[in-house]
């Protein structure tokens, strides 16, 4: 990552546990080992420790949260992937059915996580999904009538209009979806709660532990420059900085990048205005702008480039002049950060668990194509599922086929632009734009 993008997030400068774990200087032996420490590692960690399966090391080459989980939006939203329907024929409709169902555990979890691990992230409820044509009004009720089937004891009302004012203040939209059972959280300040957790469990984390080698067998080693672990099973949980050292799973994500801008602290009355109900939000285009409001009185803005995939050279400049198309009475609003970070996304956006061919103790989870935060609670509980006892819904996901991604370093920028582009087009069709 370049300065500009890997300069100081909004977490990190809020963050509320000042955690600090050893650099591996030792020789170990655990019965599982994570290569990883975002959301996928140490939910993964979490989820086995509640099984009862806690003898774990978690090896981090940065620190914990460095990557995606903090330096995202802090989106609680429903769903996982961004569309179902493209998984059907590798699942059958049954199949596609089992995870539509536990694709809306996601806020649920986390908020459980909060509670039994008295975490605290700033969870807030209140979520609301976009649209701006009858297109998207079309398809916005028709995710009206999925989400009251899966979540019928929740808030969730359709606006149009004038009346699309009690949740959102602005002009950009014309219609949209209020979901009371999402919201929004300090991702970090979360991801550094569950961390605590996994300590309090006896799970080891080690930071600034570079991996150099991984030796697979029966027995599984992984060496860094100063020590090694020896496991019984392994997990690849590295997402969008996996960097080539797992050369099965590396082909088949590609690396896009989003970026976020934080304003200066802003009045009650302003938020008000903004958010009536102090809530996050997204419009449902295949490239989407997502906001949503802080603790601090603060908005936080970020989107990807729309077609062309391309950093730019002002973060603060390009994510205000998509901040003004939404809110203009924000123009004399000084923006105080922006930062960015890759996400590593799959052919069919939706995310990839498994294990290596040849090597039933060797896992891997990547590929949240843009979505993480929610879905990696989904994602992760499924997945050690099947690293620990096994089951139907581990079985279903991770017999979803992966497609290799040809070129994805060398040609990375003309790929996801193309990919932009088709994606943003079809979306037209799709009643998505």
């Amino acid at each position: 990552m370049n300065n500009q993008v890997e300069s100081l997030t909004y977490y990190a400068a809020t963050k509320k546990y000042d955690l600090r774990f050893p650099t591996l200087k030792e020789d170990l032996d655990v019965d599982v080992v994570i290569i990883g420490g975002g959301f996928s590692g140490v939910n993964t960690a979490l989820e086995l420790c509640e099984k009862g399966i806690s003898n774990i090391a978690i090896i981090e080459g940065r620190h914990i949260g460095y990557g995606g989980s903090g330096r995202n939006g802090g989106q609680v939203m429903a769903g996982i992937g961004h569309d179902l329907d493209v998984i059907k024929k590798h699942v059958g409709s049954e199949g596609l059915e089992t995870i539509f169902k536990i694709s809306n555990m996601g806020a649920g979890i986390i908020r459980e996580r909060i509670a039994k691990y008295n975490i605290d992230a700033d969870f807030c409820h209140g979520y609301a999904y976009l649209g701006s044509n009858k297109r998207q009004e079309k398809t916005l009720r028709g995710w009206l009538t999925d989400f009251k089937s899966v979540s019928p004891d929740e808030e969730i009302e359709f606006y149009t209009g004038s009346d699309l004012k009690q949740i959102i203040g602005s002009d950009a939209y014309t219609c949209g979806i209020k979901h009371m059972g999402g919201g929004h959280v300090h991702s970090l300040n979360l991801l550094l709660g569950e961390a605590k957790a996994v300590t309090d469990y006896g799970v080891k984390i080690f930071e600034n532990s570079q991996v150099l080698n991984v030796e697979y067998g029966d027995t599984v080693t992984v060496r860094t420059a100063m020590g090694s672990v020896r496991a019984k099973k392994m997990l690849w949980a590295c997402d969008s900085f996996l960097n080539g050292l797992e050369p099965t799973i590396y082909p088949k994500t590609i690396n896009t990048y989003a970026y976020q801008l934080m304003t200066e602290e802003l009045s009650d009355e302003m938020i008000e205005r903004i958010s009536p109900i102090r809530g996050a939000y997204s419009d449902i285009r295949p490239v989407i702008d997502y906001y949503r409001v802080t603790k601090e009185n603060r908005l936080l803005f970020g989107s990807s480039t729309h077609f062309l995939e391309y950093i730019p050279s002002d973060l603060k400049a390009w994510n205000r002049n998509l901040m003004l198309k939404i809110f203009p009475y924000l123009k004399d609003v000084k923006i105080e950060l922006a930062w960015g970070g890759p996400m590593a996304c799959s052919a069919n956006l939706f995310p990839q668990i498994g294990s290596l061919p040849g090597h039933n103790n060797i896992f891997f989870v990547q590929g949240y194509s843009g979505f993480g935060v929610t879905p990696s609670h989904i994602v992760c509980k499924v997945l050690a599922e099947g690293m620990a006892e096994g089951s139907h819904r581990y079985d279903l996901m991770s017999s979803i086929p992966h497609a290799n991604i040809a070129g994805k370093d060398s040609m990375r920028n003309v790929i996801v632009s193309l990919a932009k582009i088709w994606h943003q087009t079809s979306g037209y069709w799709q009643g998505r734009r």
